[in-house]
């Protein structure tokens, strides 16, 4: 699989300023996103971390994942959005980055009813391999794409909202990776809830700094071989 990162420059000098702004922690959600082949799974993250689309239809091989930070309620947190495989034969690459999950994101197309009658096996299948202690209550989101080519549609929004509402109240959003309809608040609300029940468990923290003093320490307390 590919990594990318953004907004993260290892090679940033340190100012006071700067040091004392680290010492804010900075906490880890992963999002995966789910849903069938050509839905708009890459197009979406794109437009969210890079704010580009492309009209250019390439499939995913296996998982991928596109790194962003945000502020959520004073926290800084930065989402590892999975964007994984939709074609049959390359879903079983993906499953292995289910585990750990925080949020997953169901996505179908609004003019292909199937990707909508597939969401279903999506979020089982979820379920069975990322395995979370929550399952009950794990924060699902479910995405509409493809609202700007409303004319085509074959999902109604109501058919939709009512799918999310019997399976917990899951937030819905119709979004549009072309236009930029709804992606922003759609993540916003995809890492509030990943935060939220995140908060209950123990958060995974990026730290700043490495201290090579308490290594060395540490070290000579094990009696390490020199």
């Amino acid at each position: 699989y590919n990594t990318h990162s953004e907004g993260f420059d290892s090679s940033q000098s340190h100012t006071p300023s700067s040091i004392a702004m680290s010492h804010r922690k900075k906490i880890l959600l992963k999002v995966i996103i789910l849903g069938d082949s050509n839905v708009g799974k890459t197009s979406l993250m794109n437009q969210y971390v890079h704010k580009r689309f492309s009209n250019q239809y390439k499939a995913t091989i296996g998982a991928d994942f596109l790194t962003k930070e945000i502020m959520i309620d004073d926290k800084l947190v930065t989402l590892q959005i999975w964007d994984t495989a939709g074609q049959e034969r390359f879903q079983s690459l993906g499953v292995a980055f289910y585990r750990g999950a925080d949020s997953c994101v169901l996505v179908h197309d609004i003019t292909d009813s199937k990707s909508f009658d597939n969401l279903e096996s999506w979020m089982d299948e979820f379920l069975v391999h990322a395995a979370p202690r929550n399952a009950a209550t794990f924060p699902f989101v479910v995405l509409g794409n493809k609202a700007d080519l409303g004319p085509r549609r074959q999902v109604s929004t109501s058919k939709a909202k009512n799918w999310c509402t019997s399976k917990g109240d899951i937030p819905y959003f119709e979004t549009s990776a072309k236009e930029a309809l709804n992606v922003e608040q759609a993540f916003h609300t995809i890492a509030k809830n990943a935060l939220a029940q995140e908060s209950q468990q123990k958060p995974i923290f990026i730290p700043d700094t490495l201290d090579l003093k308490q290594q060395d320490t540490n070290k000579q307390q094990g009696g390490c071989c020199k």
